[in-house]
């Protein structure tokens, strides 16, 4: 088969396409013919070298969001058959004894990610778990479906598994373009949240509003904590959904009510972050919740809720599996809005 793969980290230039081995499934396997692979920033972290998983080595085939048609199934898979339309959960906690990737992953070991630590989505083929794959309606195009894993999941468990959002509160999202801000904006609505919306655009902001914002900021030009207690009429926000890191760290924090959480789960501006003010922190009962891993029973509950169609699905562009480095620069510069695709 055809992939993009790298063998050392460097700049786009790294980045081959090439005739790599087809996968072998396990008896708890199958391989996937992918149809599309949405990008995430972990792509470019690993490719460049400024971080790596644990257990990451080369080569490597990045991409941990993909749909496709099962194209083989390892002897004892039952659950789905050759010619099924399918969406990858990448996490590789939870698998069968039976599967090649058994004891990979897990919430309490050393994490595993189709994607991350083993070869993924940039490819024609990928090999998984049968547990891991769910599903995809005949009414649902298998790009949007490639849009959902990461963004989706990861979002659902950092906003109401770890920070508890309910119904009638105010959330504050960063970074409303990015795939997780196009999922987290919809989720909270959907919850009966109202939500508080930023980018670094104006153009992003007033596609914010399409997504169920009531409020948007253009955090470039405007003050970030100023704006929240003002439309909010002096009563501040519940919570932050905080994947954007130390640039908007302080400003998040300053925006919150008494009570308030901030719920990290991203660094995508760094790593080092300044608490401004520990008098409000404790005075006002401020929480820092980091989000860990979903667990693996929640990606079919929230994809369940996906596939009611409702949701919007936001693609930027879509690429060719040769173009990735295209696709990866364009993720870099920040000038998307949604997700970017590739495929084969």
């Amino acid at each position: 088969m055809r992939a993009t793969y790298y063998e050392q980290s460097g700049g786009t230039e790294v980045l081959c396409y090439g005739e790599v081995p087809d996968p072998v499934p396990g008896p708890g396997d199958v391989v996937v013919q992918v149809a599309a692979t949405a990008l995430n920033r972990l792509d470019v972290l690993q490719r460049n070298g400024w971080f790596q998983m644990p257990g990451f080595s080369y080569p490597h085939i990045a991409g941990m969001d993909l749909a496709g048609i099962v194209a083989e199934v390892g002897s004892a898979v039952s659950n789905v058959s050759p010619g099924d339309r399918v969406v990858v959960d990448p996490s590789l906690a939870g698998v069968a004894r039976n599967s090649s990737f058994f004891g990979r992953g897990g919430a309490a070991g050393e994490p595993a990610v189709i994607g991350g630590t083993v070869d993924g989505g940039y490819a024609e083929m990928c090999l998984v778990p049968s547990s891991h794959v769910h599903p995809v309606p005949d009414d649902m195009s298998l790009e949007h479906a490639a849009t959902f894993p990461t963004s989706y999941v990861t979002a659902a468990h950092a906003m109401f598994r770890v920070g508890d959002l309910r119904g009638g509160e105010v959330v504050m999202v960063h970074a409303a373009g990015s795939g997780m801000g196009v999922a987290s904006i919809q989720l909270a609505v959907r919850s009966g949240a109202t939500v508080l919306a930023t980018a670094g655009t104006d153009e992003k902001c007033q596609r914010a509003f399409a997504l169920g914002a009531s409020h948007v900021l253009n955090n470039r030009t405007g003050d970030v904590a100023a704006w929240a207690w003002e439309v909010t009429s002096g009563s501040g926000v519940d919570m932050v959904m905080d994947f954007v890191g130390a640039a908007l760290f302080g400003p998040s924090l300053l925006s919150l009510a008494p009570g308030g959480r901030l719920v990290n789960c991203g660094n995508a501006s760094g790593d080092e972050a300044t608490i401004p003010s520990l008098g409000q922190m404790f005075h006002s009962g401020i929480s820092i919740l980091g989000s860990d891993a979903y667990r693996s029973e929640e990606f079919g509950e929230v994809w369940q809720e996906f596939c009611s169609g409702s949701f919007r699905v936001e693609i930027d562009s879509v690429h060719h599996l040769s173009d990735a480095g295209v696709a990866q620069e364009r993720m870099l510069s920040g000038d998307f809005f949604g997700k970017i695709l590739l495929t084969p």
